[in-house]
């Protein structure tokens, strides 16, 4: 008897699934285009991960290449940058985290205070817009802006009498223009979310604080910042999760040879060993050793929120 209940709930509750899933059907098959890219570019090459264990031969395939075990991993430590890369990728990573991630915030709180709609809209517009170009034609803009003979930058410097800066080749300044480039670029379209979490806040809260006397810093301090902060800590907790993920074109689009020892990350080094110089195995190496560090601080920052908040994402 025992079974057949068993069996008859089962059976009841795969109903159900298929019965939710022709329900909404059509949320289904908008969300599917991305499953499917989520599958083939996210999952599948987690198979091809076995390589950082081989000596891995692109003829005979991953059946044929001989198994070497850690080699590429001792390898990867004993390298000679490796120490400086390690160091340019926690420190990009840092100033992401410390400087580039609370700007939107900032941005989303600001234009929540705006009460005009037709500027509001303006002002959402032009910092949408950045996102959209890709980062070869950022790097180009910056490289305008900043070149020593004909920038604005440095016309501006030459007014009041102070010598030209050749900025991208600058190592003292390169990392600071990244930051600023990063935060430009994606600081309107990263505060949609944070803009989002605000229209869900009840109105009336904003009335009671006002009626009680607040002022519109402390709306913002004790209501406004409150209520989104489990969206913050998420988004946070994502971050840290790709702490090392700096971003290849990123930073090739503003890396050349005069500036490389400060801002050459993790995704460049992986790029020039594993297309350039076809050693697929340590790339592939490295590349697994970025992702367990990501892991590993993921997991870290999540007990941390989850002690400090209450807000987790595991």
């Amino acid at each position: 008897m025992e079974k057949l209940k068993a069996g008859g709930k089962e059976k009841n509750t795969n109903r159900k699934f298929w019965i939710s899933i022709w329900k909404y059907k059509g949320l289904y098959l908008m969300a599917l285009p991305g499953v499917i890219w989520f599958i083939l570019f996210k999952y599948v090459p987690l198979f091809s991960s076995v390589i950082a264990f081989m000596d891995y031969d692109i003829y005979k395939g991953i059946g044929g290449s001989r198994f070497v075990g850690l080699k590429h991993f001792i390898h990867m430590f004993q390298f000679p940058e490796f120490g400086q890369i390690f160091r340019n990728t926690i420190i990009m990573g840092a100033y992401d985290v410390l400087i580039v991630f609370p700007v939107p915030i900032l941005l989303a709180v600001l234009m929540n205070e705006v009460r005009g709609a037709r500027y509001k809209k303006t002002v959402q517009t032009a910092v949408y817009v950045p996102h959209f170009l890709s980062w070869v034609i950022v790097g180009g803009i910056f490289t305008t802006l900043l070149s020593p003979n004909t920038g604005i930058v440095n016309n501006i410097r030459q007014m009041f009498g102070l010598d030209p800066i050749y900025y991208m080749a600058s190592e003292k300044h390169i990392r600071g223009i990244m930051v600023i480039a990063s935060i430009w670029k994606e600081m309107g379209w990263s505060s949609i979310v944070y803009l989002a979490a605000m229209a869900g806040i009840d109105p009336a809260l904003y009335e009671a604080a006002e009626i009680d006397g607040a002022n519109r810093f402390n709306r913002i301090l004790h209501i406004t910042l409150p209520m989104i902060l489990p969206i913050i800590m998420t988004m946070l907790l994502l971050k840290i999760g790709n702490f090392l993920d700096i971003g290849f074109e990123r930073t090739n689009s503003f890396m050349n040879s005069m500036n490389q020892s400060r801002i050459d990350v993790f995704d460049t080094f992986v790029y020039r060993y594993g297309l350039q110089n076809l050693q697929y195995s340590y790339a592939t190496a490295v590349g697994m050793f970025k992702s367990i560090v990501g892991i590993i601080l993921l997991f870290l920052a999540n007990a941390v929120s989850r002690k400090t908040t209450e807000q987790s994402i595991i």
